[in-house]
C-alpha cells in the first residue's frame, strides 16, 4: 500500500496533481498496489483528486479527517470511525473564548463554524463541497465528532501553540497541517490508526506500507510504514521521521521515488 498525504506532498503548491504523479500512481493501481489518499478533509472536499486518479473501485478507500474516519470511495460504507463528544472540547472552547481564538468543529459529515468565537477563515481556505452550519457551543448537539480546526493567520497560530496548556496536550493530540490551520484530534487519534484499520481490512501489517507526508499530521504514518518518505519541503524534525527524503511537492517528488524504488 502506497499512504499519499495531499497539501504540501502529492498536490503542487497550487493545489494540483501532476501529469507525472498521475500517470506513476495509475500504474502502481493497475499492478495492484493500494494508493490511498490520507488527508484532514472530509471525502466531498477532495472527491477530485480521487476521480483524477482512478481511485473508484469498490476496493478503494480514503483515510479521512487525520485517521478518524476510513471511507470505502465509490458508495461511501465506513470501515472505521473515531471521533470525540461533546463535552471533550470543552476545555478548547473555554480557552478560545480567553484568547479570542476562532473555531471550527467538525463531525462526518459537515462543519460547524462557532458563532460564539471570532470568525473563522476556515470555509473560504477549504472551499470544498461540504456544508458549513453556523453554531454557537451551547447548541452543538451530543454527537461525535471528528476533529476542531483552528484557521487563522500563521502568526497567531505560532502563538497558539506557544499557549498550549499541559491539559489540552494531554487532552488532544494536535497538529500543524498547514501554516494557517491547527487541528485538534482525539488524543490518540492519527494518520496512523486509519492505516492500521485499512491495512488490517486486506491482511496486511505496516511492513506493507509506504507513505509520504511532509507535515505534524504525517508523522504518525512516517514513523509507522516500513518505507517513510518525507518532502524535500518538510521541515527538518519531520524529515527525520522518516526513512527516505524526496524531491519536493512541486518537483513530482512522490513520483520520481516510486520510480527509482520499484
Amino acid at each position: 500500500m502506497v499512504a499519499l498525504d495531499l497539501d504540501g506532498t502529492l498536490l503542487t503548491t497550487d493545489k494540483k496533481i501532476s501529469a507525472r504523479n498521475e500517470r506513476v500512481l495509475k500504474q502502481l493501481s493497475a499492478q495492484g498496489i493500494k494508493v490511498v489518499l490520507c488527508t484532514g478533509r472530509p471525502i466531498n472536499a477532495i472527491w477530485k483528486y480521487i476521480e483524477q486518479l482512478g481511485l473508484t473501485g469498490a476496493d478503494d478507500y480514503t483515510i479521512t479527517f487525520n485517521g478518524a474516519l476510513v471511507i470505502q470511495n465509490p458508495d461511501r460504507q465506513v470501515l472505521a470511525k473515531q471521533g470525540m463528544n461533546k463535552d471533550n472540547l470543552a476545555l478548547l472552547h473555554d480557552f478560545c473564548v480567553q484568547g479570542g481564538y476562532p473555531l471550527d468543529v467538525l463531525d462526518f459529515e459537515q462543519v460547524y463554524p462557532l458563532t460564539d468565537l471570532t470568525p473563522s477563515v476556515y470555509q473560504k481556505m477549504l472551499n470544498a463541497n461540504i456544508a458549513f452550519v453556523p453554531k454557537s457551543y451551547a447548541d452543538l448537539k451530543e454527537q461525535p465528532y471528528s476533529k476542531v480546526v483552528m484557521a487563522t493567520d500563521s502568526e497567531i497560530l505560532d502563538h497558539v501553540t506557544q499557549e498550549i496548556t499541559p491539559a489540552m496536550a494531554a487532552q488532544y493530540h494536535i497538529v500543524r497541517s498547514q501554516p494557517k490551520i491547527l487541528e485538534f484530534l482525539d488524543h490518540d487519534m492519527d494518520k496512523a490508526v486509519g492505516l492500521k484499520a485499512l491495512l488490517a481490512h486486506y491482511g496486511w501489517t505496516f511492513e506493507n506500507l509506504m507513505a509520504f507526508g511532509d507535515a505534524e499530521n504525517d508523522s504518525g504514518m512516517l514513523q509507522a510504514a516500513q518505507v517513510g518518505v518525507v518532502m524535500a519541503n518538510g521541515k527538518p524534525d519531520i524529515k527525520a521521521l522518516g526513512t527516505d527524503v524526496t524531491l519536493s511537492n512541486d518537483d513530482d517528488g512522490v513520483a520520481d521515488f516510486i520510480e527509482k524504488y520499484f
